[in-house]
């Protein structure tokens, strides 16, 4: 049996229990009203018949001279008052007896003159009585008071009222009647709200029991607390009426539940996709990359609201921008070992020819001028091994499509690159978008298409300076909100700057926009980073040695 029948089962007999208990006290008090007027209209009508004063000179005048006949009673005064009472009032009798009991008026005739059939020694002690007893008449509802001399306080007699058991619960059944429709629209009413509290019920818990709420809420738990996926529940109205840890965490928000989730600051594009089901991917929230999907919750055709799933995408993407930055040191790798190989057959050509002087000559001019011929200019301003090797593979890139890459004159990088990862992913990135944002620039005589590249260190830091011929940075974009609807097509493209900025900050350095390009200087973007902690100084002393000759001469 389900719960809501059972509910409904006992609510319906907690109803006819008390409406049923309701109706008998209500019964038991109307028999008790109804008796209680019957003895207290004896009682009324005794005092009157007993108070009058010729009654009582004439129970007197019989007490004092008691020897009188059946026909003399039946003929007296007494006997036609009292039957005149009994026909005014609808008693069962009105009986007047002396102080030895007997009857001086009766309603049967052939009674007078008699004992009386019940005690009359209380009110001969001047005690009124309220009684039902039995007597020749019947049962009845009786009161009995005394009857005092004139001018006395002695009692000579009593006067006995009664009212037939039957008449007095003549309006009984009408009582009755009442109560029980009285007691049938109560349980009537009672019903109605009953079913109308099932259906409600079942249209707040769509129809679920509450064994089967338990488990759900078991369930929610189970899974909004066990998986690293943040999950928001929305009703129709857009409030969050559920949110686990892992999407407050991600989304950077306290105590959501009960808020509108237009308030959660997101931008307004993805309120937009989220409101109509469509997921965003890329959504920079914080220092973190998320992606929301928004699925639609219904229950037997019923539109309930609307859950949004959040998943961190931080690592994934920075994991991508550092695998991007390691394939193309390696195949920068791979095109130097390749051009080293091939200039060391032609160094041993040459020493196995006998041609030793030009076997010199070519060995130093690789010296000078790297194992790799790459298309960078002024690349002899830098000897680091690896920033050699990746911004020649840069500039390999870039010449494919149509942009120089050179070194600043001011380049001069003494130590050695230890951090190579993160090095390779702000320093990849950054002329990644410098190239892209001089490569769709128009190339004129004025403003050719290049990318310039000044790197220095100092002590364990490296200071970069990546300046482009591009279209620069519209004013008013913040090309660090990545992923906003009003980011710029090429500055900020994607989520990569957003993300460097944040792993350049995390090392206690920065990365920051030193030109927005354009006006007034006519060129293009200019962004400028340092990164603490990822040289390591001294190892190219020479290049310093070199670096000051040159300057000498």
């Amino acid at each position: 049996m389900r719960f809501a029948t059972r509910v409904l089962l006992l609510q319906l007999l907690t109803v006819v229990t008390v409406v049923a208990v309701c109706a008998v006290i209500f019964a038991w008090l109307a028999v008790n009203q109804l008796k209680a007027e019957a003895e207290s209209s004896a009682l009324s009508i005794a005092r009157t018949v007993a108070a009058e004063p010729e009654v009582r000179s004439e129970v007197a005048r019989r007490v004092a001279a008691p020897e009188a006949s059946e026909v003399e009673l039946a003929s007296g005064i007494l006997q036609d008052y009292a039957t005149d009472i009994t026909a005014r009032t609808g008693a069962l009798f009105v009986v007047i007896a002396d102080a030895e009991g007997i009857r001086l008026a009766h309603p049967e005739e052939e009674r007078l003159g008699e004992q009386v059939s019940t005690s009359h020694e209380a009110a001969l002690r001047g005690q009124e009585i309220i009684a039902w007893e039995t007597g020749t008449l019947g049962e009845s509802a009786r009161a009995k008071v005394p009857v005092y001399a004139p001018g006395t306080r002695e009692p000579v007699g009593e006067v006995s009222v009664g009212f037939e058991r039957a008449s007095v619960f003549d309006e009984l059944p009408r009582l009755l009647l009442g109560v029980s429709a009285a007691a049938v629209v109560a349980l009537a009413v009672g019903i109605g709200a009953l079913l109308l509290m099932r259906r409600r019920w079942e249209q707040l818990t769509l129809g679920l029991q509450p064994e089967e709420l338990v488990s759900l809420v078991q369930n929610q738990a189970a899974v909004l607390d066990g998986v690293d996926d943040g999950v928001i529940s929305l009703d129709l109205d857009g409030i969050v009426r559920v949110c686990n840890e892992p999407a407050a965490r991600m989304l950077g928000i306290e105590a959501p539940e009960g808020r509108a989730f237009a308030e959660l600051d997101l931008p307004a594009d993805v309120l937009v996709a989220l409101r109509n089901g469509e997921a965003r991917d890329a959504v920079a929230i914080g220092d973190r990359v998320l992606y929301l999907d928004s699925r639609s919750v219904e229950r037997a055709g019923r539109r309930l609201g609307s859950v949004i799933i959040v998943r961190d995408r931080t690592d994934i993407v920075g994991l991508s921008e550092r695998l991007g930055s390691v394939r193309a040191m390696t195949s920068a790798l791979r095109v130097q070992r390749h051009e080293f190989a091939n200039r060391m057959h032609v160094a041993t050509g040459l020493l196995d020819a006998g041609r030793i002087g030009e076997a010199g000559e070519f060995l130093r001019e690789m010296r000078d001028r790297g194992p790799v011929d790459y298309p960078l200019a002024d690349g002899e301003l830098l000897a680091e091994p690896f920033l050699q090797s990746f911004l020649g593979a840069k500039s390999m890139e870039a010449a494919e499509r149509g942009v120089d890459l050179r070194l600043g004159e001011e380049t001069l990088v003494l130590g050695t690159v230890s951090g190579v990862e993160d090095t390779a992913t702000v320093l990849g990135n950054l002329v990644d978008n410098a190239v892209r944002a001089a490569a769709e620039a128009p190339e004129t005589s004025e403003t050719p298409r290049e990318v310039d590249i000044t790197l220095l260190d100092e002590g364990g830091d490296l200071v970069l300076v990546v300046a482009d011929t591009g279209a620069g940075i519209a004013p008013g974009t913040d090309v660090f909100a990545a992923g906003s609807a009003g980011g710029d097509a090429v500055h900020g493209h994607g989520i990569g700057l957003k993300l460097c900025r944040e792993l350049v900050r995390r090392r206690g350095g920065d990365l920051w926009i030193i030109d927005r390009g354009r006006q007034p200087s006519g060129r293009g973007a200019v962004f400028g980073a340092r990164l603490p902690g990822v040289m390591e100084p001294g190892v190219t002393a020479d290049r310093r040695r070199d670096r000051e000759e040159d300057g000498s001469r």
